[in-house]
């Protein structure tokens, strides 16, 4: 700053330029350049090099002290995250509110039925108060430096914390998985939503000759891929909106048409009873899993906070933490009832694939088709706004290979058919291999540490809080603790595959419900 601060005063120190004789000029000349002689070489006289050296230190000065936005790199700005950056508080709390909620907080009730009443809600409100924190640790860690570098992307913070082989060690997989694998897994629920939508509204009329379950797939991709031609992660803010309020609307309908239908007959609340010691300890790994995986989106945090501008006076922090406020606001008031809500209405009758199915299951006759109809399609138009947001990395990593390479922006004919590559490739996992939904908890407990682990040891590595300070504590113990948690979560699946083995079918997808 002191540097900036002698060049002004260099400027404002310069003995002023003499000002030549007038010189008369006839009225038709009196507006246009001499002869030969253009206003770019006018800028060139001796006259204008005082204006020009003024305009550049105070443009140096407004950069240093942050009223304009740097690039860690300038080829940044033609890659979809970090293309636009003109995004705002409200833009922070669509997206969050789209990634943070969806399909998985309808499994809530099952993680009920192995833990019972009281350990299930005592665990729900840890998980969320948790993984807000760890929330809350990213979006300081996005600039950690007001004027320095930001984060716009997780795995450049991971690198930078970890290095760039432990890095691709212990984040690749795991962000990877959490945007590529959730894009597969909302093909399978949007998919065979589809195919319930349909034959809810077509009845019995076009049971003749239906789409099979892949052909549903199929119509689902296109339509996703046909909504991803949306160039930025700014340029989808009103699909996130559009995928929020669909997730929030099909959480309401589902637990409010639920409780108002009352308890099914039969209900119980006790922890389900499992033969042995070993079937208990799977079920209660199973239902701590099922809570952990209910919250997500940290692998989007910093790329969302990265469409923000920022400034020393206005840090991109204030805005986005605003935003996951609301989001996450709203997050529990869906959360809570629908857990709450479903486990009070099935109790252990609750079904593996949660409340979609138990809707269907239970009150197919006694609720009215346009309910179900419209529960459904919310459903569906959730699973196919989100997929957008959380392509989004993918699409950014295909495209920054491109860019670094090249040098020059990637085409539009080029960007489209990335996305259409990648819809296809995430089309051909879910056809091809659909007992990868039998090692979803084990790719969870592998995926955990980004969301409750890895932030905390970022945080002390970054901001290097006093050692036995209460920052210094806090992160290190829940570091830790998540670590272990991933841990045991992934050798309770695996000891789960082992004892129950592993369904291997390709080409043989399942509906959801």
């Amino acid at each position: 700053m002191s540097s900036s601060k002698e060049a002004i005063s260099e400027v404002e120190s310069a003995p002023p330029t003499p000002r030549p004789p007038p010189v008369s000029t006839p009225p038709s000349r009196m507006h246009s350049p001499g002869p030969g002689r253009s206003p770019l070489r006018a800028m060139a006289s001796p006259l204008a090099s005082p204006i020009k050296k003024a305009v550049a230190s105070v443009r140096d000065c407004l950069e240093e002290v942050g009223n304009i936005t740097r690039l860690a790199d300038p080829r940044d700005a033609w890659l979809p995250i970090t293309e636009s950056r003109s995004g705002n508080a409200y833009y922070a709390a669509f997206h969050n509110l789209s990634s943070g909620i969806g399909f998985q907080a309808l499994v809530l009730p099952v993680a009920f039925g192995f833990l019972g009443w009281s350990w299930a809600i005592f665990f729900l409100t840890l998980a969320f108060v948790w993984q807000l924190y760890t929330l809350w640790l990213l979006v300081k860690l996005h600039e950690p430096v007001a004027g320095g570098t930001r984060y716009s992307r997780y795995m450049h913070l991971a690198t930078t914390v970890f290095g760039e082989k432990w890095a691709k060690i212990l984040a690749l997989l795991p962000v990877m998985y959490l945007s590529a694998g959730t894009c597969t897994a909302l093909i399978i629920v949007g998919g065979s939503s589809m195919k319930i939508l349909f034959n809810v509204a077509c009845g019995k009329a076009c049971l003749a000759h239906p789409l099979t379950t892949v052909e549903w797939y199929l119509v689902f991709i296109c339509a996703a891929v046909l909504l991803s031609q949306l160039p930025n992660l700014n340029s989808i803010a009103g699909v996130s909106l559009v995928g929020a309020t669909a997730a929030v609307a099909y959480c309401t309908v589902i637990w409010v048409v639920s409780v108002a239908k009352g308890r099914v007959a039969g209900v119980s609340y006790e922890p389900v009873k499992a033969a042995s010691g070993v079937d208990s300890a799977l079920g209660i790994l199973n239902g701590l899993g099922i809570i952990a995986f209910a919250f997500r989106g940290h692998n989007l945090v910093l790329e969302i906070q990265g469409t923000m501008p920022s400034t020393l006076k206005h840090p991109s922090h204030v805005p986005m933490w605003k935003g996951v406020k609301v989001a996450y606001v709203i997050v529990a008031l869906c959360l809570y009832p629908l857990a709450i809500g479903g486990f009070w209405a099935y109790g252990n009758q609750i079904p593996p694939n949660g409340m979609l199915t138990a809707l269907y299951k239970f009150h197919i006759r006694d609720v009215s088709q346009v309910v179900l109809g419209i529960a459904t399609l919310l459903v569906i138009i959730n699973c196919l706004t989100t997929y957008q947001i959380y392509a989004m990395p993918v699409y950014d990593n295909m495209e920054a290979g491109y860019v670094h390479k090249k040098n020059r922006p990637c085409p539009w004919w080029l960007r489209s058919g990335f996305r259409v590559l990648f819809g296809a490739i995430n089309f051909l996992i879910a056809v091809a291999l659909p007992f990868l939904s039998e090692l979803a908890g084990l790719l969870g407990g592998i995926s955990l540490p980004v969301t409750l682990a890895y932030p905390c040891f970022m945080w002390v590595v970054i901001k290097k809080p006093g050692k036995g300070s209460a920052m210094w504590n806090i992160n290190w113990a829940l570091g830790i603790f998540g670590m272990f948690l991933s841990l045991v979560l992934i050798v309770g699946n695996l000891w789960g595959l082992v004892a129950k083995g592993l369904r291997v079918q390709f080409f043989k997808p399942a509906d959801f419900q």
